[in-house]
């Protein structure tokens, strides 16, 4: 009977909370590269404008929104479109973890790019200003 209602206690709990679970996939260059070549995948700066202008990833779109801005969220559901994979990526991985979290939690498909910039830069992919 304990482990009836042990089981059952588990169960539901599990399914009220991620529990720290992140909703949303992290891959390295050249997995992130390939993504991003496809049409049905939006590309997304979280950084400030000014890094931005120093370098972005070279693609035929870039979005650029300011994960550390308060209005992050309201401009992100303002362009982003929730069919299509979101590839996020920032200066080193941290700005875009946060951002792919919370862009999940909203019911977006997110992919984040291990490292960010950073290492893009380091394995050799195209930047642009």
């Amino acid at each position: 009977m304990n482990r009836l209602i042990l089981s059952i206690m588990t169960l539901i709990s599990g399914s009220l909370c991620n529990c720290g679970q992140q909703n949303f996939k992290t891959i390295d260059a050249d997995e992130f590269e390939t993504a991003i070549s496809s049409d049905s995948v939006q590309l997304l700066d979280v950084r400030t404008v000014e890094e931005y202008n120093e370098a972005h990833i070279s693609a035929d779109s870039v979005i650029n929104i300011d994960e550390l801005q308060p209005d992050f969220m309201t401009k992100a559901r303002k362009v982003l479109d929730k069919g299509k994979t979101v590839a996020v990526y920032c200066r080193s991985g941290r700005r875009s973890a946060d951002a792919a979290k919370k862009l999940s939690d909203e019911g977006y498909k997110v992919i984040d790019l291990k490292g960010g910039i950073l290492e893009w830069q380091e394995r050799g992919k195209k930047t642009c200003k």
